[in-house]
Parts: structure tokens; C-alpha cells; sequence
């Protein structure tokens, strides 16, 4: 007997796993409001030189600003520089006085910024960039970039740790570590005193949030029966989504940057209460042989699920006899996943998808500037792309299969970044469509990416396997920022960066294998076997197809 026919007794889709996904989807809300918050976090507003008896009103730019503070290319008063000294502007007597000796003529002396600067506080109160004593602009600009990319860089290390020890240690455990470490380090984030006590604690928050990308979704689909892993999949997804509109809606009520990241960092206190009703995965206790266990939670599972349960099919001896075929005889390891030719082949493939998975999706999502709405409007819009994208996703994981989606997705991104750059600055509404149609299809690549892993690797390497993808993942996310910097070089060079890779990881998946009607692997011979011939698997063990 197998954990399928185990799962098909006690049931593979009731009550028992629509309360499993519902009590999951807390942390799927909290992973777009944290990492899509320096959107609203580090947002540098409008600024100016601080000059001694400047106009309170920042907007009001009068000819005293004039005579302070030279204009940019664009004719807009500059951010970073003033004047050395103040300039005599024409038809003032001072300015005729001044032209006759001849003073205009020459270009005038402008220098950095040097008694800090004037923040627009019309849409953010303040941000990490306005923060006094801060002042992450101008020469201070790539500082404001960075603690991204630390937050990320945390990111990647955590998505490591937390894959290795959720296959070692479990899937519940390590998800109430990842519960505790994200309250307690946001909460100290809020209260930073400095630039480095900020990027300390939001790179190690980071870390602590790598948790809920490893571990939610194989704790959700190792419950689930073939049939409905997919519409699971794209059903708990959605939450993410909803966490994009709902960073739109609180960005907006709350303005002040350390209150805002107090709002998106609480909820993980109820989210500590919920593990009380989480299950722990049956699958990954009998690869343990943790058999006491599993039988409680198949029990339970069939108790809620309402079906009964025959005493011989789903007795602790049954159970042992399944768990004797999985268990785990040693520990895994990251080596595992290259020590066999098709987990090699898998495992080097995925590091490439999800790297441009997160570079397109992060390079696009951090990009609101330009599209002709505000901050909030341009969140929310992107958001709100992202629910008829899902259902593109679920129809076509089921129809075409994993492995087209994920490349097609990732075409559709790169495509509507590489046809962006040729539109004209003039034609803005075509440059918003396009922006938000490669976002959509970047989040129908992220939606698909999750789905399609997790049912790549066996589910003694499950968590593992996802640990590794992740982190290289994480790290296309933490160069997603910095590459926004290559605008200095060429404006249109970040767009290319973003689609350049996004195409290269689309060609990368279509050489990953076919899953949509496969169940999950359990072990690494169950992987290997597939690329057996078809005479070896039926003599050692057939795939059983379900229509999915």
C-alpha cells in the first residue's frame, strides 16, 4: 500500500484540507506585505536642498528658490545641488549690477547639499529615505537600494536553512520558528535607531520569513490528492494576491514608515495561536517513521473528511507497513539533489527558472514609477492584475500542462518588457498596459513556479529541494533592486536586464519534465525511475495516472 491509497481512504479533498489551506493562508498574506513594502517603506518623496529662510511650502517655487537652486536638464529644481551662492536674478537691481560687471555670464557654482534637505510631505509623512539623520538621497541613494537587497540576501540564506531543517526537524516546528522570528525582529525593525540596526533586523527578518515560502506550500499539497493539488495550488495563491491590494490599502491609511511596519508585522501573533490546529505532514512522518503520529493525523483527517474508516486498511500496523517503504534511512542533504543524474537534471533547471521567476517578478513589482498614477492606484492595479492571471494559470496547469505554463508565462513577461522599450515616452498609456500585463504574467509564473517544484522533487528532498530553488531564487530577487540602478548607464538597460533573463528561464523550462497527471514522488527512485524506459518502470513499479 501506498500514502495515495492511504490518502484516497481518509480523503484527499474535504473539510480536513479547505481548513488546512484557510489556516495557511495567513502567511501567504504576509509575504507580499513585506516583501513588496519598500514600495511605501523606501519611497523617496520629492526633495530639495535645506536652505536657511526657505518657503515653508515645499510646492511654492517662487523666484527665491531661483536664486538658490539651479535646475535640472528637465527644467525641474534639483534634488541634490545648490548654488554656492545665491544668484541675482535678471530685472533686479542686484542682477543688473551683477550683469554689468559681467558675473552672469560665467556658469554658476553649484555644490552637494549641505545642511540635509527639504522632504514633500504631501503622500508619506516619513520613509526610511526622509528618516532625520538618515537621509537616504543623492550620494546616499544606493543605501535606500541596498536594504532591499539585504532583505532579500536574508532572504536567500533563510530559504536554506529553513528547507534543510523542515526536512529534518519538520514542517510545523519550523513554521512556528518562522512565526516567532518575524515578530520579534519586524517589531525590532520598527524600533531601529539607526541605518545598520534597520538593514541588520530586515535581513534577518527576511531570513525568518524564508519559513513561509519553503514550508506552506508542501504542507498544503502533501495532504492533497493528485485531482486537486492544482485548483489548491492556484486557491491558496490567491492570497498572495490579496496581500498585494491589501500593502495598496494600508500603505495608504498609514503613512509613517515605523507604524506601518508595526501594521504588517502584528498578524503574525495570531498567526502563532493558528499552528494549534495545523497538521504536521503525514507523508514526512512516515519517511521518519514516526508512525504513532501519522496514524493520529490520518484519523483525524478521515474524521473531519467524514469517511469511515475500515480498522484493517488504516490500522498502526498498515501504517508501519507504508512507512517501512518510505522511511528515510539517513538524514538528506543539498548534495542529494545532484547526486543522481534526472534529480541533477531537475534541480540545476529549477535554480535557473526561479531565478528569473524572481528577478522579472521583483524588478517589475518595485517599478511603479512612470505609469501616469500614484504610488497607491499603480499597487492596487497591479494587485488586482494578478486575480485573472490566476485563473489563466489554473486553466492552463490543467490543460497544457506544468512545464508549457511556466515557459509561457515567462514569454508573456519577457515579451511585454522587450515591447515596452520600443513604445515612446509620449504614448504613457501603452506603457501602462504593457507594465501591467508583464506583471501579470511574471505573477502567473510565480504562481506556477511554486506549484510545479513542489511536485518535481520527492518528498524526502521535498523541502529541500524548495530550500535550494528558493535561495537562488532569493537571489535573483535581491539583484532586482540594484539592477534598477543600471538606469545611470542607460535608461531602457533594467528593462532588458529583466526580460533578457526572464526569456533565458523561459527556454530552461521547457526542459523540465511533465507532472500534471503524475502523483508525487515519495522517494529518489521514484524520480529516477521516470526516466527508465517504459519497460524497466512497469517492471519495477508503474506510474499510476489519475485525469486531472
Amino acid at each position: 500500500m501506498s500514502f495515495e491509497e492511504l490518502l484516497e481512504q481518509v480523503g484527499g479533498f474535504g473539510p480536513f484540507q479547505l481548513r488546512n489551506v484557510a489556516l495557511l493562508a495567513l502567511p501567504r498574506v504576509l509575504l507580499p506585505l513585506h516583501f513588496l513594502l519598500p514600495i511605501f517603506l523606501a519611497a523617496v518623496p520629492a526633495h530639495r536642498c535645506a536652505l536657511p529662510g526657505a518657503p515653508a511650502n515645499f510646492s511654492h517655487q517662487d523666484a527665491w528658490l531661483e536664486a538658490y537652486i539651479p535646475r535640472e536638464p528637465d527644467g525641474t529644481l534639483s534634488s541634490c545641488l545648490h548654488f554656492a551662492y545665491p544668484q541675482a536674478l535678471p530685472n533686479t537691481t542686484l542682477g543688473e549690477e551683477r550683469q554689468s560687471r559681467g558675473e552672469l555670464e560665467d556658469e554658476p557654482a553649484t555644490v552637494p547639499c549641505s545642511q540635509g534637505w527639504e522632504y514633500d510631505h504631501s503622500e508619506f509623512s516619513s520613509t526610511t529615505a526622509t528618516e532625520l539623520q538618515w537621509d537616504l538621497v543623492c550620494e546616499q541613494k544606493g543605501l535606500n537600494r541596498a536594504a532591499s537587497t539585504f532583505f532579500f540576501a536574508g532572504v536567500l540564506v533563510g530559504a536554506m536553512a529553513f528547507g534543510y531543517l523542515s526536512d529534518r526537524f519538520g514542517r510545523r516546528r519550523l513554521l512556528l520558528v518562522a512565526y516567532v522570528s518575524t515578530l520579534v525582529l519586524g517589531l525590532a525593525s520598527a524600533a531601529s535607531v539607526s541605518y545598520v540596526m534597520f538593514a541588520i533586523t530586515r535581513t534577518l527578518t527576511g531570513s525568518a520569513l524564508a519559513g513561509f515560502t519553503i514550508i506552506v506550500m508542501p504542507l498544503e499539497l502533501e495532504w492533497l490528492d493528485v485531482e486537486h493539488r492544482t485548483v489548491a495550488g492556484v486557491l491558496s495563491s490567491t492570497f498572495w494576491t490579496g496581500g498585494v491590494m491589501l500593502l495598496a490599502l494600508v500603505g495608504y491609511l498609514i503613512r509613517d514608515w515605523r507604524w506601518l511596519l508595526l501594521a504588517v508585522t502584528l498578524p503574525c501573533a495570531p498567526g502563532i495561536l493558528s499552528l494549534w490546529w495545523v497538521p504536521e505532514s503525514a507523508r514526512w512522518l512516515l519517511t521518519q517513521g514516526r508512525v504513532k503520529e501519522a496514524h493520529r493525523y490520518l484519523l483525524h483527517c478521515a474524521r473531519l473528511n467524514g469517511r469511515p474508516v475500515c480498522e484493517d486498511s488504516l490500522s498502526q500496523e498498515a501504517v508501519s507497513k507504508v512507512a517501512a517503504e518510505e522511511r528515510v534511512v539517513r538524514r538528506p542533504s543539498y548534495l542529494d539533489l545532484f547526486r543522481t543524474p534526472r534529480l541533477r537534471h531537475i534541480s540545476l533547471c529549477c535554480v535557473v527558472v526561479w531565478f528569473g521567476v524572481n528577478f522579472s517578478y521583483y524588478g517589475l513589482s518595485l517599478d511603479v514609477s512612470g505609469l501616469g498614477l500614484n504610488v497607491y492606484q499603480t499597487q492596487l492595479l497591479f494587485g488586482a492584475v494578478e486575480l485573472p492571471f490566476k485563473l489563466l494559470v489554473y486553466l492552463s496547469v490543467r490543460h497544457a500542462g506544468r512545464r508549457l505554463t511556466q515557459a509561457g508565462t515567462l514569454l508573456g513577461t519577457a515579451l511585454a518588457l522587450g515591447t515596452r522599450l520600443l513604445v515612446s515616452s509620449d504614448m504613457k498609456s501603452w506603457s501602462t498596459v504593457l507594465a501591467v500585463m508583464g506583471k501579470g504574467f511574471s505573477e502567473a509564473a510565480f504562481t506556477t513556479v511554486y506549484l510545479f517544484t513542489s511536485e518535481l522533487y520527492p518528498t524526502v528532498l521535498r523541502q529541500t529541494g524548495m530550500g535550494l530553488t528558493a535561495l537562488v531564487g532569493r537571489l535573483g530577487g535581491s539583484l532586482a533592486p540594484l539592477a534598477a540602478l543600471l538606469d545611470g548607464v542607460w535608461l531602457s538597460l533594467p528593462k532588458l536586464a529583466y526580460g533578457g533573463i526572464a526569456l533565458l528561464a523561459a527556454g530552461t523550462a521547457l526542459l523540465l519534465p511533465e507532472t500534471r497527471q503524475a502523483q508525487l514522488p515519495e522517494t529518489i527512485q521514484d524520480v529516477e525511475r521516470k526516466s527508465a524506459p517504459t519497460s524497466l518502470q512497469e517492471e519495477e513499479m508503474p506510474m499510476k495516472q489519475v485525469q486531472n
